[in-house]
């Protein structure tokens, strides 16, 4: 996997990678991390994967982080662990 960019953002750690025809998009936020991957042939250029990381995008990553973290405290207690 060949790293392309960072992309700026205040709330998450986003990262651009090309592997396999594919661009990977990484976006981070505490212990977890969601991925996205876009075929090369579906944009012409990396840039665009800028504008579909929109504001609309980015609060339904912002919720399921939030769900990600409610799953796994969860399973935590049920579990003794937490």
């Amino acid at each position: 996997m060949r790293f392309v960019q960072d992309i700026p953002h205040p709330q998450f750690r986003i990262g651009l990678y090309a592997w396999n025809n594919k661009y990977i998009v990484k976006i981070e936020a505490g212990p977890y991390e969601q991925t996205y991957k876009i075929s090369e042939m579906d944009i012409t250029a990396p840039g665009d994967v800028h504008s579909m990381l929109d504001e609309s995008f980015l609060a339904s990553v912002a919720r399921r982080f939030q769900d990600m973290d409610t799953d796994w405290q969860a399973t935590g207690e049920r579990n003794g662990v937490v």
